[in-house]
C-alpha cells in the first residue's frame, strides 16, 4: 500500500478514535479533580476538565499501532509518548514545579533518542554535511556513547514540546496549530521518502482534529499538559525523522518554518519575561493570544489570525520542498525563484502585520473609544492622541492595560501582575 495511502488511515483513524474518547475523559477528569478554574490570566469563565490530551494519546497509539512500522524506534517512540503524557497528567492532577515538569520531559525524550531518533548529521547552505553525532561526549557504562547530536535532539525536541504547552491558551490554539503542521510535515516527510515519519506525523494532525470537536471554543474540555505535551513531542519526533535526517540542504529549516507561530510566540514572552527580570517559567499575559484578547478579539477571531498565519508559514514551508525553483547544485530557475521570492514576502508581511501594525493599531482603536465613552460620562474632553499612545505603548510594553478611574477618566498606571 502506498504510504500516502497509509498515512491517510492513520489520520483518518487516530481522528475517529480520539473524538469518541474525549467525553469519557471529561468524567475522568471530574473524578481526579482535574479541572482547569479561571484565573485572572485565563480565557475561559468556567471550570473546566483538562484530561483531554488522554484521549489524544489513545487515539495516537491506535493509529501507530496499526500503521507504524512495528521496529525498535517505533517502539521507543510509543514509549515516549506514553512517558511524556504521563508527565503531563501529573501536571495536570497535581500542578508539578517546573524543574520536575522539566526533567520528567527530559526523561521522556532520551527514550527515542536512546533508540536511534537523533540527527547524526545533516546538511547547512554553504557549509556542507555537518556530523554532529561523530563529537562523542559521553561514555556510557555499557559501552555506549552519547554523542552531541544526541544531546542536540534531546534540546530540540525539549524545546518543541514547551514551545506547543506554551501556547496552549485558547480553546482550540494548540490543536488547531498542530493540526497544520502535522499535514503539513505529513506532505514534507512522505516528500522525503521517511515514510514512517510521514505517517506519525498523519496520525498526530488526525487525533488533533478529533479533539477540536469538543475543543474548540466555547470549549467542552481541555487538553491540559497531557495534551500539549504530547503533541509537542510527537511534533518534535517528526522534525528529527521526516527532515532532519535527510541530506536535503532546505530540510534544515522546513520545521522551523512551519512551527514559526509558536516558536515566536515563546520567544517573544521569553524575552519580554528576561527583560523585567522574571522566571521563564511563571505565566503571564504576555502571549500573543492573551494580547489580542486585550484588543478586544474574540475567541474565535484569535484562532481565525493565529491559524490563517500558521497556514501562511505552512504553505512557504511546503512551497519551499514542492516549487523546482533549484535543481539542488546551485542552479536557480528565475521564473520559479520570483514565484518563492513573492511567496516569502508575503509570508513576512502576513507576519509584520500580526505582530505589529494589527496589534497596535487596533489597541490604540479600542483604547480611544473606551477613553472617550468614559470621559463622555465623566464631563470630562476626550484624550489627546499622546496620551493615548503612551497608554498603548505602555500596555504593549508590560501587558497589562492602565486602569482607568471611571469618576475621572484619567489613567490610573499599574505594575503588570506576578501571579498566573
Amino acid at each position: 500500500m502506498p504510504a500516502s495511502i497509509e498515512a491517510l488511515l492513520a489520520f483518518l483513524l487516530a481522528g475517529v478514535a480520539t473524538m469518541l474518547l474525549v467525553r469519557p475523559t471529561m468524567r475522568l477528569a471530574g473524578r481526579l479533580g482535574a479541572i482547569d478554574m479561571p484565573r485572572p490570566r485565563s480565557l475561559h469563565e468556567a471550570p473546566t476538565p483538562k484530561l483531554g490530551g488522554l484521549a489524544i494519546l489513545a487515539g495516537a497509539l491506535i493509529a501507530g499501532l496499526v500503521w507504524l512500522p512495528w521496529d525498535g524506534e517505533t517502539r521507543a517512540i510509543l514509549a515516549g509518548a506514553v512517558a511524556i503524557a504521563a508527565v503531563g497528567l501529573l501536571d495536570d492532577v497535581y500542578e508539578l514545579n517546573a524543574g520536575l515538569k522539566l526533567a520528567g520531559q527530559t526523561v521522556a525524550v532520551v527514550i527515542p533518542v536512546a533508540a536511534g531518533v537523533t540527527v547524526e548529521s545533516f546538511t547547512f547552505p554553504f557549509l556542507g554535511q555537518v556530523n554532529p553525532g561523530s563529537v562523542h561526549l559521553l561514555t556510557l557504562p555499557g559501552g555506549g556513547v552519547v554523542s552531541l547530536g544526541d544531546l542536540g535532539t534531546v534540546i530540540g525536541i525539549v524545546a518543541v514540546i514547551n514551545v506547543i504547552n506554551l501556547i496552549d491558551g485558547v480553546d482550540g490554539l494548540a490543536a488547531g496549530v498542530c493540526l497544520i503542521s502535522g499535514v503539513a510535515l505529513a506532505a514534507i516527510a512522505l516528500s522525503l521518502e521517511r515514510n514512517a515519519a510521514g505517517v506519525l506525523a498523519a496520525l498526530t494532525a488526525g487525533a488533533s482534529l478529533g479533539f477540536l470537536r469538543d475543543g474548540f471554543p466555547p470549549a467542552k474540555t481541555f487538553m491540559g499538559d497531557t495534551g500539549s505535551n504530547l503533541l509537542g513531542f510527537l511534533l518534535g519526533v517528526v522534525a528529527v525523522q521526516g527532515a532532519l535526517k535527510t541530506n536535503a540542504v532546505i530540510a534544515l529549516f522546513l520545521p522551523l518554518i512551519v512551527l514559526t507561530v509558536p516558536i515566536l510566540d515563546t520567544g517573544f514572552v521569553v524575552a519580554k519575561r528576561l527583560k523585567y527580570r522574571r522566571p521563564i517559567y511563571r505565566a503571564d499575559r504576555w502571549h500573543f493570544h492573551h494580547r489580542m484578547a486585550n484588543i478586544g478579539f474574540s475567541q474565535r477571531r484569535t484562532l481565525a489570525y493565529l491559524y490563517g498565519w500558521t497556514a501562511v508559514m505552512a504553505a512557504l514551508a511546503l512551497a519551499l520542498r514542492f516549487v523546482p525553483y533549484s535543481d539542488n547544485h546551485g542552479h536557480f530557475d528565475a521564473l520559479w525563484t520570483a514565484v518563492m521570492a513573492l511567496l516569502g514576502l508575503l509570508a513576512l508581511a502576513a507576519s509584520v502585520y500580526l505582530i505589529e501594525v494589527l496589534e497596535i493599531l487596533n489597541l490604540r482603536h479600542l483604547r480611544l473609544r473606551q477613553l472617550v465613552t468614559l470621559r463622555r460620562d465623566a464631563g470630562r474632553p476626550a484624550p489627546g492622541a499622546a496620551q493615548i499612545d503612551l497608554a498603548v505603548a505602555r500596555e504593549l510594553e508590560t501587558g497589562s492595560f492602565p486602569a482607568v478611574d471611571p469618576e475621572t477618566g484619567e489613567f490610573e498606571p499599574i505594575e503588570p501582575a506576578d501571579g498566573p
